[in-house]
């Protein structure tokens, strides 16, 4: 996987990309990586392959945690870019669904996204530059076949947020979109979907298959680009023509 041709170039800049262990997020540090940006992750626990990295452990819920993260990146150099890919899922019609359950999902999804780019902007509004990019879903959009609607509700949730920040950042330089995925060949998805469940989902896309991973980093790394430079509050929709 890489995006040569289209002349990413992040040298630099220092990026932190939050769930980027496992998945798309993990896919972006690699990316951001070989574009020659210093970047953190932060995470649980570290992922595998990204010594060229640096992890940081949070708990993604805790206000005191995300705040020492950003401490630690202070002390080393200015935060340019936040990707903000982390993200919980349970797929369960909605009376099989508790409050704790709910309360939990809305927390990781939604309520640390809000915590993160408060601490951001806060670094980035200041030097009158910095791009985020919040990673929503196609369910945020529309509506989920697989997820549940606690899951839905934080990606809708996700964009709102996304387009309020952009509106209240816009004067101060910083571009603030968010990136709208439909499924993708992930571990989540795997742990979510059958083989024949998934072969059943690509008979209803367009293009006729599941997005890979590769196919959404491209669009991220854009956002966090200088292409990107007038482009704020938007949705970008990633799905292979589900619209």
């Amino acid at each position: 996987m890489g995006f040569k041709n289209i002349r990413f170039d992040f040298s630099g800049q220092t990026a932190l990309v939050v769930g980027g262990s496992r998945g798309i997020g993990k896919a972006v540090v690699e990316e951001l990586l070989s574009a020659g940006a210093r970047v953190f992750y932060l995470s649980r626990k570290p992922g595998q392959g990204l010594d060229a990295a640096q992890h940081l452990a949070a708990d993604l819920t805790d206000e005191a945690q995300v705040k020492a993260a950003f401490a630690a990146i202070d002390a080393m150099a200015p935060l340019d870019i936040l990707v903000n890919s982390a993200a919980i899922n349970f797929c369960k019609v909605n009376q099989e669904i508790g409050k704790d359950e709910w309360d939990s999902v809305l927390d990781v999804n939604l309520g640390a996204a809000f915590l993160l780019c408060r601490e951001a902007l806060a670094r980035m509004v200041p030097r009158k530059t910095g791009k985020i990019v919040n990673i929503s879903s196609i369910a945020g959009r529309h509506r989920s076949v697989v997820s549940g609607v606690h899951y839905v509700a934080s990606k809708a949730g996700l964009i709102g947020l996304t387009r309020q920040l952009a509106f209240e950042a816009a004067a101060h330089g910083v571009n603030i979109n968010a990136h709208c995925p439909s499924q993708t060949m992930t571990d989540m998805l795997r742990e979510s979907m059958t083989p024949a469940e998934i072969a059943v989902l690509e008979a209803k896309i367009p293009m006729g298959r599941v997005a890979t991973v590769a196919d959404q980093v491209g669009p991220i790394l854009f956002l966090c680009s200088d292409a990107a430079a007038y482009i704020t509050g938007a949705c970008l929709d990633v799905n292979g023509g589900m619209l």
